[in-house]
């Protein structure tokens, strides 16, 4: 635990001397727990027209599996097991017919790809597929391998020094495997994500120092300055990691402002994405209806973040799916639209990549419970942004929506263009494993030419 000394110092029975202090929290997740991320000024924000200096990319996990014939694949000449409840509606892309339940998205299609012939998820309820392209494996979690932010920390690194290039807003679960919101394998802890979760909030203390010195930037720094030379000077500093260091400069920067504080964008803009909070969707163990994080989103890669994650919602519908699908999928298609017409407002959609998808699809025939159970076999995907050609579907599955008819599309290659986009090239890009062996970043390695 890092301590920011302050006032009136006391001698405690180790004989280290501790004082009133600002509490950065420890590593967490193999990444620093500081409790408020990296806050971005007002000038970093990009006005219409300006590209970012950076490729970043967000990326949503739908805990549980979606079902994708309840939602962008129905199946309306199937029998009434398998086709259920829902009715499609038109989207502005001629041809294009999604759920019901989601209109805002069917009036942006056209900003929107879809994948109907997604394939390669294997019976396991985790994120790990959704975030680097392996599902646990022999090697353990991902199979060992890094998550897509951690490669991206790894073969491009930070924007800024004082910005973590990976940040994971994922909460916590029970069900462990729900809440992992990229692991950085053989890439070690300096790739972890950077979560400002309710426990790194809750670590952080301010003592001594009053908001109006905090709004006072001079003040601040004049403090934070004091801070360092008497860092420097004490022994218990002396031998702090490159990871705590981290944290220092990061808390210490000039761009240390209330980035995340959602309370400064305008209330239209809250309005249009929707609120929410931390409490897991229908109280089940999964994401939250959050529709806050998808803001939180665009003001993090707009501060210099290379990639987000986020979990949203309970997707494992194996009873009540057509009694909860609509609430859920309401929520989903307001956060989700608004975040990709933000882009497009701020001239963001050419540099930010978003994808939004499960570990698998559900089964086609209903069950007796009214849901639909796992069904790894064929699942979809929704994409945006990154300057991919958008307006498309992308294959489709047979009358029954059980398996990939036309265009079989497996998840890594949907990774290999999201890679794409950022600037990498899996043919070539490589990265070293613990024994210094270079690794490919994928099995898979051809993106999606449709999308190019």
């Amino acid at each position: 635990m890092l301590s920011i000394l302050g006032q009136q110092p006391t001698r405690q029975c180790d004989g280290v001397s501790r004082r009133q202090f600002l509490r950065i929290g420890g590593l967490a997740l193999g990444g620093l727990s500081l409790p408020q991320i990296l806050q971005a000024e007002a000038t970093s924000l990009s006005p219409r027209g300006h590209k970012l200096p950076h490729k970043a990319i967000i990326m949503i996990y739908l805990s549980g599996g979606p079902s994708h014939q309840d939602m962008y694949d129905l199946k309306m000449d199937a029998p009434l097991e398998i086709r259920g409840t829902f009715k499609p509606i038109h989207t502005n892309v001629p041809g294009i017919d999604i759920c019901e339940h989601m209109p805002k998205l069917a009036g942006m299609m056209d900003r929107f790809a879809i994948i109907r012939s997604l394939y390669g998820g294997v019976d396991q309820h985790c994120s790990d597929l959704c975030l680097s392209g392996y599902p646990i494996g022999p090697k353990g979690r991902q199979d060992g391998h890094p998550s897509l932010g951690a490669a991206l920390s790894r073969l491009h690194g930070p924007v800024d020094p004082a910005v973590p290039p990976f940040v994971g807003l994922t909460i916590k679960t029970g069900h462990e495997p729900y809440c992992n919101p990229g692991l950085p394998g053989f890439l070690g802890l300096p790739h972890a994500p950077f979560q400002p979760d309710g426990e790194g909030l809750a670590n952080m203390r301010l003592n001594g120092v009053s908001l109006d010195q905090l709004r006072d930037r001079r003040a601040l720094l004049t403090g934070f300055d004091a801070f360092r030379r008497q860092a420097d000077a004490t022994l218990p500093y002396s031998g702090v990691d490159a990871l705590t260091q981290k944290a220092f400069d990061v808390l210490t920067s000039s761009r240390l402002v209330e980035a995340l504080d959602l309370e400064r964008e305008d209330a239209e803009t809250r309005d249009r994405y929707g609120r929410g909070d931390s409490s897991p969707a229908f109280g089940e163990d999964a994401g939250p209806h959050w529709m806050d994080q998808f803001l939180m989103a665009r003001r993090l890669v707009e501060a210099g973040v290379r990639c987000v994650t986020l979990s949203f919602g309970s997707w494992d519908r194996h009873g009540q799916n057509f009694e909860r699908l609509p609430v859920q999928l309401a929520k989903f298609d307001q956060g989700v639209t608004a975040l990709v017409d933000d882009l497009y407002r701020r001239g963001l959609e050419q540099d930010v990549s978003v994808i939004a998808w499960g570990e698998f699809g559900r089964t086609p025939r209903i069950n007796p419970g009214g849901g639909r159970d796992h069904w790894p076999q064929a699942s979809c995907a929704l994409l945006a942004g990154g300057g991919m050609r958008v307006g498309q579907v992308i294959g489709s599955t047979n009358r029954l929506g059980e398996v990939p008819q036309d265009r079989p599309v497996h998840y890594q290659d949907v990774f290999a263009t999201l890679y794409n986009r950022l600037g990498l090239d899996c043919e070539t890009a490589t990265i070293p494993d613990h024994n210094g062996r270079p690794q490919f970043l994928l099995d898979h390695r051809e993106p999606i030419r449709e999308l190019l």
